[in-house]
């Protein structure tokens, strides 16, 4: 059985290492370090197999922003599952219990960039269907958006804006 949870402190080696061995590389770990120390509006949690740690997910602050204003909502990334408890309905939990918590906590929309085909289960959609775009030049159908809260985003269209965290890493920074 799987127990989905808020990250403690005691938790940020083992996501460290789950980020690595699911992304084979120190960025999206380093990402998730960044985030945890320059932001204080993170949603962080973890998937347990009994007391082991095997998946991880973080929700950070993301704006869109265009002529009809700018909206803050939320960036899935990453999601991270151990290689050898991938495809067990692991990440599709965490998706959920974060998707939850933040509709509950009243976010209006959750972007995210990764396959069509998987977060398009939970509700995910291109993003330029609102006539939102990534400031990256990213394949259109990869770069989505949940919109948890209609009324809130009531015209809002534009550019969407993960972290400078990201944008350093994206960059090569």
């Amino acid at each position: 059985m799987i127990v989905v949870r808020r990250e403690q402190p005691q938790d940020v080696p083992k996501i460290r290492e789950v980020n690595r061995q699911a992304f084979g590389q120190d960025q999206e770990a380093l990402i998730v370090d960044r985030l945890r120390e320059n932001c204080n509006s993170i949603l962080s949690l973890v998937a347990l197999a009994g007391n082991e740690i095997v998946g991880h997910i973080l929700f950070s602050p993301a704006v869109v922003e265009g002529e009809n204003g700018r909206l803050v909502g939320s960036g899935l990334a990453p999601l991270a599952v151990l290689p050898e408890y991938q495809k067990r309905g692991i990440g599709s939990e965490l998706v959920q219990a974060g998707v939850a918590r933040m509709r509950k906590g009243g976010c209006p929309y959750i972007i995210v960039l990764g396959y069509p085909g998987y977060y398009a289960r939970f509700g995910f959609e291109p993003a330029s269907r609102f006539g939102i775009r990534s400031e990256w030049q990213v394949p259109d159908e990869a770069f989505m958006i949940l919109i948890l809260n209609k009324r809130t985003l009531n015209g809002i269209s534009g550019v969407a804006r993960y972290r400078a965290e990201w944008a350093g890493a994206i960059n090569g920074v």
